[in-house]
């Protein structure tokens, strides 16, 4: 039911795409020649009506927020310093990926790449083992929890974070794939094997051609008449990918449901959690006062509470959509499954990182180019091949000067000494964060500040993820076309 109903809401989105995008009929404003002209030269202009919301994504509109501790430094690590940030708007899973949604991925893995590229499929099955323990019979779980229906949409586990990322391409192609199928562009094409899958970036850059029902028509006067779709006609959505941890820590708040007044620049209360007040329980009264507001342990020995009243229904995981949404309309962002997000660890201080987008572990790649200048030849996989930025070619840049900047303003390549990684530390450029606590934390961890971290070739049966992706245009959403909040003076 819940894949039918994203379903049916993204074919209703891009019905109304298709009516309100069409061609300038307009001309450019600095040399006035006509757009969308063969006569003139056959540059093309779309309008552009607003971003698609792809299938399971909520729009988080970004702003300012205390990024940080809302609960006492009990563990005495001084990583969470609050410090004032601003976020970008962006989307962002309602629900974590679900057990279902993940077996739709290894589906598709084995069927395109089993034949001939088997390890594909095995890189990508989550670990069941993470549910053994030597003192505890946790055996059902191994064998049922992934793959039986009862499960279908509780959250996958045993997940790392690798795997993590290498869903969020898998989605970012069908997705785009199904736009194109929608649009009339290309043909359903189940029979897809090997290098000759729908990949986003192959399909933009020419090699990949797929099913073409109807392409799109190509003014200028010196082509074949007919192109592909390109980047610039805002058909195509953005990346799906795994948030930052300021980007999910601003979504998990929902500070936005503590602002008393649209036009009014200011918060009523600071949450501690992701609801308002310092109790775990639904404070109003009903049917549902006193039910506990997230899935996590209460105390030693006591997951669910007392039968014929379980406290929050749920032994382990619950289901995804389990428990209120907090004011993004998100579920589960604290309790259930701890997740995964996409920065490298280390040690916060309150004066580390940009306060703009702030992200610790970007690596700078560009496409594998010819001799010509043009993109080499697709991988085995279909997809763009791709190599790290060199010191050379950053040499003279103001902003970077190299491609893997990870540990940048840690020091140097001598600054590992500081960390001792295997002896005194686990922290290196492969330890990732892991926010929100899971099923089996206690009420500590149900604050969105709480920060652990894990190696990202590791996994547990208590982390999962979501995914999210980018806002292109206006930050309030495609109701708002203007650069201010300023009605123009007559």
């Amino acid at each position: 039911m819940f894949l039918k109903k994203q379903n049916i809401f993204l074919s209703l989105v891009l019905l109304s795409f298709i009516g309100l995008t069409s061609c300038n009929k307009g001309g450019s404003s600095v040399t006035g020649w006509k757009y969308n002209d063969s006569d003139w030269g056959g540059f093309e202009v779309r309008e552009y009506a607003g971003q698609v919301t792809g299938p399971g994504l909520v729009l988080i509109e970004g702003g300012t927020f205390m990024m940080g501790n809302t609960e006492q430094d009990v563990m005495y690590e001084h990583h969470t310093i609050p410090r004032r940030v601003t976020i970008s708007t962006f989307y962002l899973d309602q629900t974590e990926v679900a057990n279902v949604h993940y077996r739709e991925y290894l589906y598709w893995t084995r069927r395109v790449f089993g034949a001939d590229y088997p390890q594909v499929y095995k890189r990508a099955l989550p670990d069941t083992l993470v549910w053994r323990d030597e003192l505890a019979y946790n055996e059902p779980y191994v064998e049922w929890y992934l793959r039986h229906p009862a499960y279908n949409y509780y959250p996958v586990v045993g997940v790392n974070w690798l795997q993590a990322n290498d869903f969020c391409s898998w989605r970012t192609d069908r997705v785009n794939e199904k736009i194109l199928i929608d649009q009339g562009v290309l043909e359903v094409n189940p029979n897809q094997i090997n290098e000759d899958n729908f990949n986003t970036e192959a399909y933009i850059v020419g090699q990949y051609e797929g099913m073409v029902k109807r392409p799109f028509k190509d003014l200028n006067p010196s082509s074949a008449g007919e192109r592909k779709v390109r980047m610039s006609d805002g058909v195509l959505l953005p990346k799906y990918r795994l948030p930052t941890e300021a980007e999910w820590e601003f979504a998990a708040m929902g500070l936005i449901g503590n602002q008393p007044f649209k036009n009014e620049e200011r918060i009523t209360d600071r949450r501690l959690y992701p609801w308002n007040g310092t109790s775990l329980r639904y404070p109003k009264h009903g049917s549902w006062q006193g039910d506990l507001l997230a899935n996590f342990k209460r105390g030693r020995g006591d997951n669910m509470g007392l039968a014929g009243n379980l406290n929050d229904n749920a032994d382990v995981t619950a289901p995804v959509n389990a428990y209120f949404p907090n004011d993004y309309g998100l579920y589960n962002m604290v309790g259930n499954v701890s997740e995964w997000v996409m920065d490298v660890y280390r040690p916060m201080t309150s004066s580390d990182g940009n306060d703009f987008r702030t992200f610790r572990g970007n690596e700078y790649q560009t496409k594998v180019l010819d001799d010509d200048g043009k993109p080499v030849e697709k991988d085995s996989l279909g997809r763009v091949n791709k190599r790290m930025v060199t010191e050379e070619e950053s040499v003279k840049r103001r902003n970077y000067k190299r491609g893997d900047v990870r540990n940048f303003d840690d020091g140097d390549e001598n600054s590992w000494a500081e960390y001792d990684f295997g002896k005194s530390t686990l922290v290196n450029d492969n330890a990732r964060v892991v926010k929100g606590g899971s099923w089996k934390d206690r009420a500590y961890y149900m604050t969105p500040g709480a920060r652990r971290f894990l190696d990202q070739e590791q996994s547990t049966d208590d982390i999962g993820f979501r995914c999210a992706m980018d806002r292109v245009g206006s930050p309030s959403g495609n109701q708002f076309k203007g650069g201010n909040n300023f009605k123009r003076r007559k």
